[in-house]
């Protein structure tokens, strides 16, 4: 029997084979019970091109505090500063990589917050 993580790896890895095939850079979204990440990953896969964050000085301090970087909100702005990021890098499409995790809550205000900021997938 596989446990919750393996199950969510296991998801991951069907996703990550799909998206391999697209040629695209890969824009993908890591949760923890305190923070949430962001990072664009080159097609092949070698280089990371951009990150966000709330584990950022800057982002946490938007944010006001310390504890707030596992919400809707926090997640929102990390999904704005990784498309300003990647514009600034020359990337503009990418494919969304949600790490086996559930496409709702704070990974989905992320996609939309990037979406919003202009990158396109």
């Amino acid at each position: 029997m596989l446990t919750k993580k393996e199950q969510r790896l296991r998801r991951a890895r069907q996703t990550r084979i799909r998206i391999a095939t697209q040629g695209v850079a890969r824009l993908t979204v890591n949760r923890t019970n305190l923070h949430i990440y962001a990072s664009v990953i080159s097609d092949d896969g070698s280089r990371v091109l951009a990150c966000a964050s709330t584990a950022e000085a800057e982002v946490r301090s938007s944010l006001g505090g310390a504890g707030k970087g596992a919400n809707v909100a926090a997640a929102a702005i990390v999904g704005k500063r990784i498309a300003e990021k990647a514009k600034a890098a020359g990337i503009e499409k990418v494919a969304f990589d949600r790490a086996g995790f559930a496409y709702h809550g704070r990974v989905k205000a992320l996609a939309d917050a990037a979406r919003e900021a202009g990158l396109q997938f």
